[in-house]
């Protein structure tokens, strides 16, 4: 099953001439879900080919530049007739501020559309995987980060051995491999460990939204195929980077090589670099070496790890 991330809008703050403010779009098989959504997020939708079909937006903070582009969105939606409902998660206390977003100019209720506070630490359980939504520190605004975690994947089953024990193809190599003993008709029992693998590791996404560096994204981006965290400032700007509760590329790059993901994009980035980011990613990669930094439209594919990890 596909997983992959579209950058929809990497600036922060305010959009630019390169980059619109923060959304992200992801994909997984024919679901697809929206975190965050800025102003102008329906028209990025369009350029860079990402389905209005979406069911879920989930929302890290209540701040303007990652909330306004809903009224947008959802007027677009009900202008294309759009019938099936749609799902607004955000932090504590936010349901008042996106009713109010959705709602902008016009009171008619076109589809229907509900509003989920989420607990920080309890997840939202899907079809094969889960969405962790996790406190993060953000100058005192009420935030989350979230991580997509996808269960652990059978393991592999060996089709050479099944027909040397003479076993027929069919419901019984679909029962052995989900785990299950069976007898054959000569009276023998095979067992699945005789023909299956370990379980393998499941994907794993992180994103951060606005977010200081800390052990709780560590904690929950430990091992992750793919790390999204905030990177607003370079080096210089560590004092305003701290008093307005966002993270340096450094900072960022040191929570990647302390949860030893796979992969870090950066993301949010100040107007200051919206055009050149090589200060960034040459700090990022002084610590983690394969960073990179997002720009608007850029698609990341999630493959999985085919190297057979157990999972845990």
């Amino acid at each position: 099953m596909d997983l992959s991330v579209r950058f929809l809008g990497t600036s922060a703050s305010r959009p630019t001439v390169e980059r619109n403010v923060t959304s992200l779009a992801v994909r997984r098989g024919g679901e697809t879900f929206l975190f965050d959504c800025g102003e102008g997020t329906q028209r990025q939708m369009m350029r860079y080919g990402v389905s209005f079909n979406v069911g879920d937006i989930f929302f890290t903070h209540m701040h303007a530049d990652h909330i306004l582009g809903v009224t947008g969105l959802v007027r677009t939606m009900a202008l294309q007739g759009r019938t099936e409902p749609i799902r607004l998660y955000g932090p504590p206390k936010s349901e008042r501020l996106l009713r109010q977003a959705v709602t902008l100019g016009s009171d008619k209720q076109h589809f229907p559309i509900t509003y989920v506070e989420l607990t920080p630490g309890e997840p939202l359980v899907r079809d094969g995987y889960n969405i962790l939504p996790y406190a993060v520190e953000h100058g005192g605004a009420l935030a989350l980060g979230f991580g997509i975690i996808e269960n652990p994947r059978l393991g592999r089953f060996n089709p050479d051995i099944a027909r040397a024990m003479g076993i027929p193809e069919g419901p019984l190599w679909g029962q052995i491999h989900k785990g299950q003993e069976i007898m054959l008709p000569d009276g023998r029992v095979v067992h699945p460990s005789e023909l299956v693998g370990h379980t393998r590791a499941g994907r794993k996404l992180v994103f951060t939204g606005d977010a200081r560096p800390s052990d709780a994204t560590v904690e929950i981006a430990t091992g992750a195929d793919l790390l999204i965290h905030e990177a607003t400032f370079a080096d210089e700007e560590a004092p305003l980077a701290l008093e307005t509760g966002h993270s340096t590329a450094r900072e960022a790059a040191t929570v990647a090589e302390r949860a030893a993901v796979k992969r870090l994009v950066l993301t949010h980035i100040s107007s200051r670099y919206s055009r050149d980011v090589q200060e960034l990613a040459a700090q990022a990669r002084s610590v983690f070496p394969g960073a990179v930094v997002a720009r608007d439209g850029m698609e990341v594919v999630i493959p999985f790890d085919e190297g057979d990890v157990p999972a845990e």
